[in-house]
């Protein structure tokens, strides 16, 4: 896999449609087989998600091995989610990977008194600086609470065919089909729209001849 990155253009933007922190982490390549988006080209880049995803109250300090890290823990959740989509048997290499890393200590957050206000007076944060194989551990230990337990069968690839993101459906009627009505969602209801209206304008110029 060669990850499109170029110094010449700008960065891809972070998504996070994946309802749960390890789904996001999968969606940190996009257009996988096709483009291959790498959107975690750098350690700075990780630490960034890392705070973004909401695992660290700054970005922390990321070791090129840390990155590589993450990008092995990214594809063995992704070889497991499509493993459970397919109906196929798990592969051993992406288990070993995600069961080494959920062997980490995982983070463990601290309740503080919240400086703005909100519903509650207490808020969450977690330790400064953040551990990435902590981090990590978090992100693994996700993983496999998600594609173990009832809401495995929740796990979604977005329907529309120039879009791999993962996402977890929590609709009520579990019929969600996009990675988000604003993504492809759209582009989707468009493509229709602009289809009837082609289809429109063929059946009335039959009709004139």
């Amino acid at each position: 896999m060669n990850p499109r990155t170029s110094e010449a253009e700008p960065l891809p933007a972070f998504v996070f449609v994946g309802g749960r922190p390890c789904l996001d982490l999968v969606d940190t390549l996009g257009k996988r087989g096709t483009l291959d988006i790498e959107r975690l080209p750098t350690p700075e880049r990780l630490g960034r998600w890392l705070r973004e995803v909401g695992l660290a109250n700054k970005p922390p300090r990321v070791s090129e091995d840390e990155l590589d890290q993450a990008r092995e823990l990214r594809e063995a959740v992704y070889r497991l989610v499509r493993c459970v989509l397919d109906g196929t048997r798990p592969d051993r290499h992406a288990l070993a990977v995600i069961n080494r890393m959920a062997a980490v200590a995982d983070l463990a957050p601290r309740l503080e008194v919240a400086t703005a206000s909100g519903t509650s007076p207490l808020t969450a944060r977690w330790p400064t600086p953040t551990p990435v194989d902590a981090a990590l551990s978090t992100l693994a230990r996700d993983g496999i609470d998600l594609l173990s337990g009832p809401l495995a069968a929740r796990v979604k690839e977005c329907e529309s065919p120039d879009c791999t993101l993962v996402f977890l459906d929590d609709s009520q009627a579990r019929r969600r089909r996009w990675c988000s009505m604003d993504r492809c969602g759209n582009l989707a209801k468009i493509a229709k729209y602009r289809s009837r209206g082609r289809d429109a304008t063929s059946s009335d110029g039959a009709a004139d001849r």
